[in-house]
């Protein structure tokens, strides 16, 4: 199906800011300020691969009409209808690479990200499903050549964990698992279960975007910082020296923890940097609230008492309940192999932001 006037216009309105993009950058004045050179040339880069495909988009419409109007050699008609027919082919794929022009990006998305993974209801079981989870996640990551970093665990007796952070450093990770925060529910026979009976356990998840010092500004004197002594593995010095830290941001409340690190100040660098993106995601979710921009329509809020998805090992099956379906082959998915799930999700997410668009 070809786009409609609304889609098309939009498209042509983002190619005639490429071409103003264009005559700013030729302009000298410009390029006495640096920072808005930079900042003219990102979006210039953005726009010019939809430019590329508005063109080819033109080139096959054109191939289409012309068939017809086309009247003369029987023979031309013939190789002109061939060309029509493929163009024909093409366009729903050109038609659904252009769509994501439209959708505004979001400028978190190209940032790395902080991962944390709590042990909900289920006791022993949903400590070993959260270390499963986090497994998963750290696993995707490395497939995609992200670097990984475990922030802060504590581990249970069962060999799962209470709770983790960890952070996931590369390019287009908060884009990719922004979806993930909520609650997720397995389904399963635990290995402790003598009478074969399925257990349902929880793990919540928390996705937020790595956030730099100018992203947010915290005040010394709002910060109280104990340290202690480290609970977990990291050298002769565990239980020795007071090299875990321990950050409360008085005005909010939001408590932060690293104990991974030997020194006591690499420990306070990594939760500071806790600390910021905890801030900056709640502040970024107070203004999307006031915005309104979280709505029913969309693929969730990202709450964490949101139930998304449930595991459900007897039966090897994943359901995504904002999506409605399911996904099999279970081992590959705690492997990391979530990328079909991940794309999904967003396919979604920017359908729903197109569907908004033409309503507003």
């Amino acid at each position: 199906m070809l786009y409609n006037a609304f889609v098309i216009d939009k498209l042509r309105a983002l190619a005639e800011e490429y071409e103003k993009l264009q005559q700013a950058l030729q302009d000298a004045a410009v390029y006495s300020d640096p920072k808005k050179v930079a900042r003219l040339g990102k979006r210039r880069a953005e726009l010019e691969p939809l430019v590329d495909l508005l063109n080819e988009y033109d080139r096959l419409q054109s191939a289409v009409e012309s068939v017809r109007s086309f009247d003369g050699d029987p023979e031309l008609r013939a190789i002109a209808e061939e060309e029509a027919k493929a163009a024909e082919q093409k366009l729903p794929f050109l038609e659904e690479k252009m769509r994501s022009f439209l959708v505004p990006k979001n400028p978190d998305d190209d940032k790395g990200v902080i991962l944390e993974v709590r042990a909900g209801a289920g006791g022993e079981e949903a400590a070993i499903f959260a270390s499963e989870l986090l497994r998963m996640y750290l696993r995707y990551a490395e497939g995609k050549g992200w670097k990984t970093e475990i922030l802060d665990k504590s581990d249970a007796e069962s060999g799962g964990v209470k709770e983790a952070s960890a952070r996931i450093d590369g390019v287009g990770a908060f884009g990719d698992l922004k979806f993930e925060s909520g609650v997720h529910r397995v389904q399963r026979i635990p290995a402790t279960e003598a009478k074969g009976r399925v257990h349902t356990s929880t793990a919540t998840v928390a996705v937020l975007p790595e956030a730099e010092e100018v992203d947010v500004q915290i005040r010394s004197e709002d910060l109280r910082i104990d340290t202690f002594r480290s609970g977990g593995a990291g050298g002769q010095n565990v239980n020795k020296v007071e090299s875990a830290v321990r950050i409360t941001h008085i005005p909010t409340g939001v408590v932060v923890a690293c104990q991974t690190e030997r020194s006591q100040q690499q420990n306070r660098v990594r939760a500071m940097g806790l600390l910021r993106s905890r801030l900056y995601a709640a502040e970024q979710e107070r203004l999307a609230k006031e915005r309104g921009d979280l709505r029913s329509g969309q693929i969730g809020s990202g709450d964490r008492s949101e139930k998304i998805r449930t595991y459900n090992f007897p039966q090897d099956r994943l359901t995504d309940h904002r999506l409605d379906r399911n996904f099999s082959n279970l081992p590959a998915v705690m492997e990391g192999d979530i990328s079909s799930l991940i794309g999904s999700l967003k396919a979604k997410a920017m359908e729903s932001q197109l569907q908004e668009m033409k309503t507003v």
